[in-house]
């Protein structure tokens, strides 16, 4: 076993100075210039891989900006990082765990170790079960407790647990069984469970809880509250029939009244936000079939092997990478926007937001240090073309520099007429105004008022990638997620940190622990809190005892 780097902050690299240095040498690069000075620009400036096509070429490099950075990577040991994680090394090091989503799609003759134990075997086995499950469910041989087929299928689960399986769900929608509806439950408001069981049938309706450990107080909440809608409307017997579990915590399942041989498990070698190709994905394998599940894994893995294999110089999740660094660390960009060009990628930003900043939200290094630089950035966008309309405003004439990543597809999946010609053609121009913008001249050629040009000057010179893949497929999804999973990955070791750990969405969670009995006690309990929370949590004594006006 190799010794994994502690993480020596990025600043206090050799490849950092050179960097800083080559920034301040090659002042303010403006795209317009780069492109004119090299009418190949384009054709050096992108790589292939996995059914994905990347052009790059329109950020604000140099081809030595590039080989700088591909110096950096390697000068933070980025290769020997990826052999750590592909080996099943305990690379997450604040919780001594290996981190190894990428055995979830790996083929049953590979073997992967930890703790000297080949886990292959382990997911192949979940995998078939939750094979032999969906097609119980779908071929209607599962039936509810009053003898029905299942039509209804409602996940329950928070972060990782949900982000994932509904962003799946509304990807491959094209794919999915339209004599069966899917829903999803998350957040603890009372109103995302009842408006998504308002319309069903308990006696057609089943029911996924996804909590790991079984005691997520927003999942189990929400599990408790449908356990109840289906006893009152079926009996206590009906739980068996309408509820099945994704977890570890064969006990609590149990308890809850779930046969354990409908609880499908997983690892703790699988973060919550890498886990939607695990047994985390029931809903969405119910969903679109077993087969295409499996393609959706061998999209993911041939991006691993991609990842993996592929001299840096031509791969992708290194290359994308090594750009989130450069804007974001050196050229100070705080956010990136993620606009894919297809409906059923509406979720898809939301997906990357919880794996690019949970994943890169970080103020140290691996071994404690406060790091003196930029990390992870706000990650965010929705699709395109209704961006267009709304925030693209912001990115073409404000003063904030946005990066951004513009995914589309050749071949649409619905015959269309001119509809897919006209969303592509968006797409391609919004790259290229961002990049070249309109200046003051061209508008005065244009014959526009004087008192109107400087409100219609597009600066340009705002960095975009392009993602193009054929056609929206479950094995182009598998592959576009592997993407940002290890771009993120990439991210994080050249800024030192644990890309795998998420210490920070604790705090709040035990503090609501303590304030959720203070809000039912006595007008006349005594508060801790500092002076607005305390009034705050008065306030709602107050009104919870009114109760409604």
């Amino acid at each position: 076993m190799t010794t994994i780097d502690r993480g020596i902050p990025l600043s206090r690299r050799e490849g950092w100075q050179r960097l800083q240095a080559h920034k301040t040498a090659i002042g303010a690069l403006d795209l317009s210039f780069l492109f004119a000075d090299d009418p190949f620009r384009a054709e050096h400036l992108n790589a292939t891989g996995a059914g994905l096509f990347f052009d790059y070429s329109k950020n604000r490099i140099t081809t030595g900006t590039l080989e700088l950075l591909l110096d950096l990577a390697r000068e933070c040991h980025l290769p020997a990082r990826i052999e750590q994680m592909f080996g099943g090394e305990k690379i997450n090091v604040t919780e001594n765990r290996a981190v190894l989503h990428v055995a979830l799609r790996a083929p049953k003759d590979e073997v992967i170790r930890v703790d000297g134990k080949n886990v292959v075997p382990e997911v192949h086995a979940v995998l078939e079960r939750m094979s032999r499950f969906a097609n119980r469910i779908r071929d209607g041989q599962w039936r509810g407790q009053t003898g029905k087929p299942i039509r209804n299928v409602v996940n329950i689960g928070i972060g990782g647990s949900d982000l994932g399986p509904v962003m799946a769900y509304e990807a491959l929608r094209n794919y999915t069984r339209r004599d069966m509806r899917f829903r999803f439950v998350s957040n603890i408001d009372p109103t995302a469970f009842f408006e998504s069981v308002r319309d069903l049938d308990p006696a057609e309706t089943l029911f996924i809880v996804s909590s790991k450990t079984f005691t997520t107080l927003e999942t189990m909440t929400n599990a408790h509250t449908a356990r109840e809608w289906t006893r009152q409307a079926l009996g206590d017997p009906a739980i068996g029939r309408h509820f099945v579990a994704v977890s570890t915590n064969e006990e609590a399942v149990r308890q809850f009244g779930i046969d354990p041989e409908n609880m499908f498990g997983f690892w703790d070698w699988v973060g919550g936000r890498y886990s939607m190709d695990s047994a985390i994905g029931l809903s969405t394998m119910l969903a679109v079939g077993s087969e295409n599940f499996h393609d959706m894994l061998g999209g993911f893995r041939e991006m691993d092997l991609h990842f993996r294999s592929t001299p840096f110089e031509k791969n992708l999740p290194v290359i994308h990478g090594l750009l989130c660094v450069w804007e974001g660390t050196f050229m100070g960009s705080a956010t990136r926007g993620v606009f894919p060009y297809d409906q059923y990628l509406k979720r898809f930003p939301a997906y990357l937001q919880q794996l690019t900043m949970e994943s890169n939200g970080k103020h140290a290094t691996l071994d404690g240090t406060r790091v003196d630089y930029d990390t992870g950035p706000v990650f965010w966008g929705e699709p395109g073309t209704n961006g267009q309309h709304s925030f693209y405003q912001l990115i073409h004439q404000g003063t904030r520099i946005i990066p951004s990543d513009l995914i589309g597809f050749l071949h649409p999946l619905h015959p269309s007429g001119s509809h897919h010609d006209i969303l592509i053609a968006n797409l391609l121009a919004q790259s290229e105004a961002l990049a070249f913008g309109r200046t003051r001249e061209e508008l005065e050629k244009q014959g526009v008022p004087p008192e109107q040009i400087p409100h219609r000057i597009c600066e340009g010179n705002r960095p975009t990638n392009v993602i193009l893949a054929e056609r929206l497929t479950p094995a182009v999804l598998g592959s576009l997620i592997a993407f940002y999973e290890h771009s993120v990955f990439t991210q994080g070791v050249l800024w030192g940190i644990d890309s795998f750990d998420q210490w920070g969405v604790e705090l709040g969670k035990i503090l609501a622990q303590k304030i959720l009995p203070e809000l039912t006690a006595s007008p006349d309990d005594p508060l801790s809190h500092d002076s607005s929370t305390n009034a705050l949590i008065v306030r709602y004594r107050k009104a919870r005892a009114a109760g409604p006006s």
